[in-house]
């Protein structure tokens, strides 16, 4: 079964054009079921459906949250129909494998006053706090997920129209940024990036300290250190801030195609989360200002 596992890891990356996040966590995912299966003297080619809503009961005693025991069944889904598409298996025990409902939690996101608080805490009169500040300015002005800002070359840059261009797995987007994120972007470019890069061939638009590429472990400290340091006391993660961007979006009058093409969402009903907590802000502020509410 490990064998497959090694081929079905080669058919994500070649096929289906996955993530290495993706990968990983589909990898992770399957190597846990084959502990499972493995434990329990089953045979891969001899699994049931009945055996694999055994595993998700499995997991669920374990602790597991509902959206990791979903995240599982997407998994084990792609597995068994690679499998079965290879004709490696006569049946798929996967198909009336069903996901467990998930509540959509409002996510975390800052006001306009922290927003200014934390993207002012780098102080900008050296390289790391110059990149920093561009990272951070241009992570909230245009929303992309942390795993693509980190990956940004200097070809995805075009400051003089103004815009990013981000390359996810399914499409190239394009996304405009405004005066203030390109003014701090201009500065780590002519100032920081220059000093901080070994390489003088270095294609990443951000580099850490040594001048390699950031990782995403590096980021979330910078932005942890300088959410402590503002005193802001929200959970933070690097995600916070695409979930302000696109609530502010949406708060001051951005439709939602717009917002959904500028995150990437491919369903629109993804986007339409950020609606509802404009919708539940505006009636928090009704509720208090108005003298009838």
């Amino acid at each position: 079964m490990k064998d497959t596992l090694s081929k079905f890891t080669d058919y994500l990356k070649t096929e289906k054009g996955a993530s290495n996040n993706t990968i990983a966590c589909y990898v992770r995912d399957i190597n846990n079921l084959i502990e499972y299966i493995e434990s329990n003297s089953l045979e891969y080619n001899k699994i049931t459906n009945t055996n694999l809503n055994s595993y998700l009961i499995y997991l669920e005693k374990m602790g597991r949250a509902p959206s990791t025991i979903s995240r599982n069944v997407a998994s084990i889904h792609s597995y068994f129909r690679y499998l079965y598409k290879n004709n490696l298996i006569k049946e798929d025990p996967s198909s009336n494998l069903l996901s467990p409902k998930i509540e959509k939690k409002i996510p975390e996101v800052l006001t306009l006053e922290e927003i200014d608080i934390l993207l002012n805490q780098p102080n900008d009169n050296d390289c790391k706090g110059i990149r920093d500040k561009a990272m951070l300015e241009v992570l909230y002005a245009t929303g992309i997920r942390v795993s693509e800002l980190i990956n940004l070359k200097t070809k995805d840059v075009n400051i003089n129209l103004g815009y990013i261009k981000c390359n996810d797995t399914k499409k190239e987007r394009i996304i405009p940024m405004g005066q203030v994120s390109k003014n701090s972007l201009t500065k780590y470019l002519e100032q920081a990036r220059k000093i901080m890069i070994k390489d003088p061939n270095e294609e990443f638009l951000f580099v850490n300290c040594l001048g390699n590429s950031m990782s995403r472990q590096g980021f979330w400290k910078i932005i942890k250190s300088y959410a402590q340091k503002a005193g802001i006391y929200k959970k933070i993660t690097p995600h916070i801030l695409r979930h302000s961007f696109a609530t502010h979006l949406i708060e001051n009058g951005a439709d939602l195609r717009s917002v959904q093409e500028m995150l990437g969402h491919s369903d629109i009903s993804t986007t339409q989360i950020y609606a509802q907590m404009s919708n539940n802000r505006l009636k928090e502020v009704y509720e208090k200002a108005h003298p009838r509410a």
